[in-house]
C-alpha cells in the first residue's frame, strides 16, 4: 500500500533534529552541585508550571494563591497532581504535556501518587537528563535566555564565564530591564560602573554601547532579547521613559546589534500582572503594533530582526510584514497561541504567505523535561500544516527528499542562520 503524504510527512518530521531557538532552560554548569536554581527539571518542577498553577486555581477556588504559592514546591505538586491529573482528565495542552513527557521517559502517568516520579528523577544527573531528553525530543541544540540584570547571574558570568561554556547551548542577551525600566537600568548600570544618567547624553550612549558590546562578548550571546508590553511602539510618543527607550534602541541597540552581527528578538505582547494574586500565572496578553516593526525594520535595513507576536491577531499582521523586509525572521508560537489547533493555524498561514522563510516553533520551555512533549506535539502540527500545502500540489511529485529538505530548513535551517552572525 502506498503511504499517505500526510504520513510521510509526519514520518520525516519526526526524524528531523531540531534547534531550539527560545527555551528558558540553563546549562547544568549555571547550577554546579547546588540546588536548583536556573535548570529546572524533575517532576515537581513540572507540575508546578506556572499554566498548571493557573489551571488549578480555577479548579480550587477554595485555595488563597498567595498561601499556596508559598507553600512548599513538592506540596504544590501534590495537590496540583492530585485535582488536575487524578480527580479530573488531564484535558488541557499543558497537562496532556505532562502525560507525553511521564510516558516518553518511560513513566507510567496513570500513578496515582507521585513519589515513585521522584524516586526515579532523584537517580538521574542534571548533565545526563540534558543528554537524554535531548535525544527523545530530537533537539540538537538549546537557546537559553540569560537575563544580565539577575544578579545572580550576572555575578556567575562576572566570576566565571569560561565555566558555563556548555556545546550543547548558547547564550541569549536579554535586555528588558533596559529597555522597560528607566529607573532601575540606571541604577544598575551605575553600580556596575558604568557613567549612564537620566537625559542619556553622548557619554550615557557611548556607556550603553559599552555594557552591550561587553556582555555579548562575555556571554558569547547569539542575540539580543526583549519581551515587550502590547503598548510597545517605535519611534513612542509622549513619555520620558518611551523616549529613553527610542535612544537605547536607534543609538546604542542597533549599531551593536549591526556591529556582532546578531539579531534582536522582540517578543511583542505581553501584559505582565493582569492578576498579580497568581505571581507569574497572572500574567495576560495583548495585540501587538507590528507597525512599529515595520518601521525597525526599514529604519535599520542592516539590521536583522526576529519577531513573535502573543495574541493570534496579530500573527497575519506579523507574517505580512515579513513580506515586505527580507531582515525580519517570524519565529515560534509564544505562550497562549503555543496550543496545537493555533500552531497548526498559524503555521498554515505562514506557509501559505512565506513559503518555508521563517521559523515555525520554539519551545519556550522553563523546565527541561518539557522539550520532550512540546517538540512531539508540535512536530505534529508542523508536518500537518506542511501535508496540507503539499495536498495543494496535485501536479507535483513531493519526494521524500523535498520533504527533508523543507522540514531541516524549518525546524533548524533557518534558526541556524539566525544566530550566525552576519555583515
Amino acid at each position: 500500500m502506498t503511504e499517505s503524504i500526510q504520513s510521510r510527512v509526519r514520518r520525516i518530521v519526526d526524524a528531523s533534529p531540531v534547534l531550539d531557538l527560545h527555551t528558558h532552560l540553563f546549562a547544568p554548569a549555571f547550577d554546579g552541585d547546588g540546588p536548583q536554581r536556573f535548570l529546572l527539571w524533575g517532576i515537581d518542577s513540572l507540575l508546578t508550571y506556572h499554566y498548571l498553577q493557573a489551571e488549578f486555581f480555577r479548579v480550587r477556588t477554595d485555595v488563597a494563591p498567595e498561601a499556596f504559592l508559598a507553600s512548599p514546591k513538592a506540596d504544590q505538586a501534590d495537590a496540583i497532581w492530585r485535582a488536575l491529573f487524578i480527580e479530573r482528565t488531564p484535558l488541557s495542552e499543558a497537562c496532556r504535556g505532562v502525560v507525553t513527557t511521564l510516558a516518553r521517559l518511560g513513566l507510567d502517568p496513570g500513578d496515582a501518587s507521585l513519589d515513585g516520579y521522584r524516586g526515579w528523577f532523584a537517580s538521574q544527573s542534571p548533565s545526563a537528563m540534558v543528554d537524554r531528553v535531548m535525544e527523545l525530543s530530537r533537539v540538537s541544540h538549546i537557546v537559553m535566555t540569560n537575563e544580565v540584570f539577575d544578579e545572580a547571574e550576572h555575578a556567575m558570568w562576572m566570576e566565571r564565564p569560561e565555566s558555563l561554556r556548555d556545546p550543547r547551548f548558547s547564550a541569549v542577551l536579554r535586555i528588558d530591564t533596559l529597555l522597560d525600566d528607566r529607573s532601575a537600568a540606571l541604577a544598575t548600570l551605575s553600580r556596575w560602573g558604568y557613567d549612564v544618567s537620566a537625559d542619556l547624553n553622548n557619554t550615557g550612549i557611548a556607556e550603553i554601547r559599552r555594557f552591550l558590546r561587553e556582555w555579548i562578548v562575555r556571554t558569547g550571546a547569539v542575540y539580543v532579547a526583549a519581551s515587550l508590553p502590547p503598548e510597545f511602539s517605535f519611534p513612542s510618543p509622549g513619555r520620558p521613559d518611551a523616549q529613553w527607550r527610542d535612544r537605547v534602541i536607534a543609538d546604542a541597540l542597533m549599531p551593536e546589534a549591526a556591529e556582532h552581527g546578531i539579531a534582536w528578538a522582540m517578543m511583542v505582547g505581553s501584559r505582565r500582572g493582569v492578576n498579580p494574586r497568581l505571581a507569574s500565572a497572572g500574567d495576560s496578553l495583548g495585540p501587538a503594533d507590528v507597525h512599529s516593526i515595520e518601521r525597525l525594520c526599514d529604519r535599520f535595513p542592516r539590521n536583522r530582526f526576529l519577531a513573535t507576536v502573543l495574541s493570534r491577531e496579530s500573527q497575519h499582521a506579523l507574517a505580512v510584514a515579513a513580506r515586505k523586509f527580507a531582515n525580519l525572521m517570524p519565529f515560534g508560537c509564544w505562550w497562549f497561541v503555543n496550543t496545537p489547533s493555533l500552531i497548526t493555524e498559524i503555521t498554515r498561514m505562514r506557509l501559505e504567505l512565506l513559503g518555508s522563510s521563517f521559523i515555525p516553533q520554539h519551545s519556550d520551555a522553563r523546565v527541561l523535561e518539557q522539550l520532550i512533549y512540546k517538540w512531539n506535539h508540535s512536530r505534529v502540527c508542523v508536518a500537518d500544516a506542511l501535508a496540507a500545502q503539499y495536498a495543494g500540489l496535485p501536479d507535483l511529485e513531493i519526494s521524500d527528499a523535498m520533504i527533508e529538505a523543507d522540514a531541516a530548513r524549518l525546524l533548524r535551517g533557518n534558526a541556524a542562520q539566525s544566530i550566525t552572525p552576519g555583515e
